[in-house]
């Protein structure tokens, strides 16, 4: 299987410090020939940050995609019974939507987007990116991880001595995750050293 062809629906929240490793990720599935929906939350809409400038991150998004970013709910509640998706991927996801997502919360247009998907019994990617994962995010990160239709970019300590909590996906297995998740596998091994496609 490839992602060619194939309708991904691609949601950035707002761990602005990790979108320089998701553009180039999202440019491959654009190159592979995904038809890729980009979709953001309303910080990631809004929030300037010492990462850039939020209208910056948005024409970049829709520069690589060719596409007009969702930014509201209504705009991304189709995605479910009108206009389907075969994948959707949370990348960059923060602890504050993981958060939300493991409680059913549904509050910005990413995650309509990923209930819009899961309603359709199709997969939902994350790729986490939280200094909080292993503290009181922890039980949240377990619960998405024993849920079904839901898979995870690998994942590891990105500073385990400065912060021994945090854990972020190696974005560069990106696509591979889409790729079984469609397939609904779960790309192995998820809990790896961070930067393990570096030292392997």
């Amino acid at each position: 299987m490839s992602v060619n062809g194939k309708r991904i629906g691609f949601g950035f929240t707002a761990s602005h410090c990790t979108y320089d490793q998701v553009f180039p990720e999202l440019e491959r599935l654009v190159e592979a020939g995904a038809d890729v929906i980009p979709i953001v939350t309303y910080t990631v809409r809004t929030t300037d940050t010492k990462f850039g400038k939020a209208a910056d991150h948005v024409a970049k998004i829709e520069s690589i995609t060719g596409k007009k970013v969702i930014t509201t709910m209504p705009e991304a509640e189709p995605l479910g019974p009108i206009t389907p998706l075969d994948c959707m991927v949370i990348a960059p996801l923060t602890g504050n939507s993981m958060s939300k997502m493991a409680n059913a919360l549904t509050d910005s247009p990413v995650l309509m987007a990923a209930k819009a998907t899961m309603r359709n019994q199709k997969p939902v990617v994350l790729g986490i990116s939280t200094n909080d994962a292993l503290g009181l995010n922890g039980v949240n990160l377990m619960r998405l991880m024993a849920s079904k239709y839901i898979y995870f970019i690998p994942y590891g300590q990105d500073d385990p001595y400065k912060k021994p909590n945090s854990l972020v996906a190696d974005m560069s297995q990106l696509q591979d995750t889409v790729i079984a998740a469609m397939e609904n596998k779960q790309l192995q091994p998820v809990i790896i050293p961070h930067g393990y496609d570096k030292i392997n």
